[in-house]
């Protein structure tokens, strides 16, 4: 695997000389190739702590019930909000997908928020509800595929727009009742 690898450097390779005699040349020659193989090693291990670094918070967010009132009301809101986008994005020069795809991102991270508020007994209990919640955003996010799908397939981007607009609005709104009775089922912020 390594003279696999030795091959994206060829700079590294031994160099053969005319004269084997001096020791500049064999000296170079028997550091060239380590230090083609400590440049991959290195790339390696910078490489794997960058995509298995997972984001730590220096602290664990509060479970009290008051945070997550708090945390719960942050996700309304912010589904208040992405219905306002759905109901104005149409109206966008520019077509206002971008605020769209910005204001659904916006309700997944504090529905995840509220999620890092629950207790384990209520991660547990409802391990179920809340798999079918985030599925729920997985389907929810699809209507942005359909969209570039339906431009991509000639329809104009205002009718495929004001199509999502329609469908993200009623998607979210099923999405919020059915978190109404998941946060009441679990007892969230009481």
């Amino acid at each position: 695997m390594i003279s696999h690898l030795m091959r994206l450097f060829p700079s590294s390779r031994s160099l053969q000389s005319k004269d084997q005699y001096l020791p500049m040349k064999s000296v170079s020659s028997k550091h060239a190739q380590p230090l083609g193989l400590r440049l991959l090693v290195s790339l390696a291990v910078v490489w794997a702590s960058v995509v298995y670094a997972q984001a730590q918070l220096p602290f664990a967010p509060p479970t009290t019930p008051m945070a997550q009132r708090n945390a719960l009301n942050l996700v309304l809101n912010q589904v208040t909000w992405l219905q306002n986008a759905t109901r104005t994005a149409p109206a966008y020069s520019g077509g206002g997908y971008g605020i769209l795809v910005q204001q659904f991102q916006a309700v997944r991270d504090q529905y995840s928020g509220l999620k890092g508020t629950l207790t384990p007994q209520q991660l547990t209990s409802g391990a179920n509800q809340l798999a079918e919640l985030d599925a729920g955003l997985e389907i929810i996010q699809e209507a942005f595929t359909d969209y570039q799908t339906a431009v991509a397939n000639g329809q104009s981007s205002r009718t495929a727009l004001a199509n999502m607009c329609r469908v993200l609005n009623e998607a979210i709104r099923v999405w919020t009742r059915e978190l109404k009775q998941t946060c009441r089922q679990l007892r969230i912020g009481w």
